[in-house]
């Protein structure tokens, strides 16, 4: 931002000074894919998205980490030179710290001392669009925050407490754990209400019977590119960076055969993801819970797209969704092969996987034919007849069901597979118009 003096014509920058990271981890070995290098080159991606300039970064192989200052001592007592050194005046280490390890730190060092998570919260806190985001956001960041209180949060005696409402003795922190507890059970009321307004959305596409897919995947793999080459039009915010999309955006697509789906593009997971964000963002993860089949999107360009893969499993699993029928969808395949740029070539299906480019549109018709014949599978059985009368129902067959339809004299034969609730409606339709002998047994 800038101004302007009253004196002269000079303009003054008044920007805020862009900070300067270094990054702190600790490699105790685990056997989940990941080495520390790899973790702090990711988790320089997070600082720069979050607008920092890394510095300088450092890693200390432990069995586990130091209880009182998350790397070995001498270890962090080096730190000083490297501060001297470099000039950093943020810490970021790669895993969460407790309360103890980052008053030590920011003790010894003089810098503000942050960890994954909060840098997490904070990106999240900067690309949340809606008002719903924004929601699940402070939430996250409120209850991250609680255990780590010092004397920050009395501003929120404007939304309650004040004078009068203090206890005997009761200390200036403990007042301001009392009204930050008092935010969170307020604010987790108002993201109920999101939940059940997503819920009643949802019970009314339910009703239209079109089938739902939900788009999920490690960040920044491609996902809104993926929604909207889809759908032939910008509707997802789609940029090369990490956490770029927090609100889910719906679609309806066209898959082939008159078939449709409503897709809905998803917040990203990451390796180490804040519970406190899984936590907050259940109502707008819920959508993956609701979804009938999902889009695994990939970056088949990343040399850790297993370790992502994981990721991604290991948060659908618990959101109870890590059952769900799904479709991998290896993004970015022009990035491997060049001749994969080439939209008009045909792709090839490779152990349930589809492999694409949503940017320019290879895979793309495979990826339709795909979802549309799983969606398909998932249905019920039908052969039935269907009076032309009921014009309205076979259009709705044709959206929603993997079907053929052969058109005779009198009545419309369906065979195929429908969804459950379809199925039955189809069979009274029948029934009604005389056209099925015996609906119990049909």
């Amino acid at each position: 931002m800038k101004t302007q003096g009253s004196s002269t014509n000079e303009m003054i920058d008044l920007a805020v000074p862009v900070e300067r990271a270094f990054l702190l981890a600790v490699d105790t070995d685990t056997d989940d894919g990941w080495t520390a290098e790899d973790s702090l080159a990711e988790l320089a991606s997070l600082a720069t998205t979050a607008g920092a300039d890394v510095v300088g970064a450092e890693w200390q192989n432990r069995r586990h980490v130091d209880p009182n200052w998350y790397v070995g001592k001498g270890k962090a007592e080096e730190l000083v030179s490297a501060k001297s050194e470099t000039g950093f005046d943020v810490l970021i280490a790669d895993d969460e710290l407790s309360p103890a390890q980052q008053r030590a730190l920011e003790e010894l060092l003089k810098v503000k001392v942050i960890d994954r998570s909060r840098l997490i919260l904070d990106i999240f806190a900067l690309h949340a669009q809606t008002h719903e985001g924004r929601l699940q956001v402070e939430l996250a960041q409120l209850e991250y925050q609680l255990p780590r209180l010092t004397r920050m949060w009395t501003h929120l005696s404007r939304t309650g407490g004040g004078i009068g409402t203090r206890g005997p003795g009761e200390s200036q922190l403990e007042t301001d754990r009392r009204l930050i507890r008092d935010r969170i059970k307020k604010m987790k009321v108002r993201v109920e209400q999101v939940r059940q307004q997503r819920s009643t959305a949802a019970r009314a596409r339910d009703r239209r019977l079109v089938p739902t897919v939900g788009i999920v995947g490690y960040t920044n793999a491609g996902k809104s590119t993926l929604l909207n080459s889809l759908v032939g039009e910008e509707v997802a915010r789609a940029e090369d960076k990490l956490f770029a999309t927090l609100d889910p955006t719906s679609r309806q697509v066209r898959l082939g055969d008159g078939q449709a789906a409503i897709i809905t593009d998803t917040v990203g997971f990451i390796h180490k993801l804040p519970h406190q964000l899984v936590d907050a963002f259940r109502a707008t993860l819920e959508e993956v819970n609701r979804a009938d089949v999902l889009l695994e999107v990939v970056d088949a360009s990343d040399a850790h797209a297993p370790e992502h893969q994981v990721t991604v499993q290991a948060v659908l699993d618990e959101l109870g969704a890590g059952d769900k029928p799904r479709i991998v969808v290896l993004n970015k395949a022009d990035l491997v092969n060049p001749a994969s740029a080439d939209p008009a070539l045909p792709a090839p299906i490779i152990s349930g996987s589809v492999r694409i480019s949503a940017t320019t549109g290879y895979g793309l018709d495979t990826l339709r034919l795909e979802l549309g014949s799983l969606i398909g599978s998932l249905g019920v059985a039908v052969d039935l007849d269907i009076p032309y009368t009921a014009g309205e129902l076979i259009a709705r067959i044709r959206e929603r069901g993997s079907v053929e339809l052969e058109y005779g004299g009198t009545a419309v034969r369906v065979r195929g597979r429908v969804a459950p609730a379809l199925a039955g409606e189809l069979e009274a339709v029948a029934a009604a118009a005389g056209l099925l002998e015996d609906p119990a047994n049909a």
